[in-house]
């Protein structure tokens, strides 16, 4: 699978991972042992199935080459294939940071960048 994959995190969780150098997790992710990661077309139902109405996100846009090892490509939300990795996420594999905009029935404006 290619091209860039997304993350989706709070401001706060980003501003927090910038002093580190490195994305540690939601604490979903946490939770679960990886963090959760989506593919261009995946990002719509992400978005609307686990952050609707939730103000202040952002999100990453990553390199996928360039996070190794640690990416696994595994069965999820309707026995389709999402990215995890396993591990935290260098900030030096996101290639853009967007600030994501709400709709007024609380669904999410993707940025132009995603949405082309």
């Amino acid at each position: 699978m290619s091209g860039p994959l997304y993350k989706v995190c709070t401001e706060a969780a980003f501003a927090e991972a910038a002093t580190k150098g490195r994305f540690e997790g939601s604490p979903d992710d946490r939770r679960d042992g990886f963090i959760h990661l989506s593919a261009r077309d995946q990002l719509r139902g992400t978005l609307d199935k686990h952050y609707a109405g939730q103000p202040g996100l952002v999100l990453l846009e990553v390199d996928a080459n360039r996070l190794g090892n640690g990416l696994k490509w595994e069965k999820s939300r309707g026995g389709a294939l999402f990215p995890h990795l396993y591990g935290p996420l260098d900030l030096a594999t996101v290639v853009l940071v967007m600030k994501l905009e709400l709709a007024e029935d609380g669904s999410y404006l993707l940025p132009v960048e995603v949405d082309a």
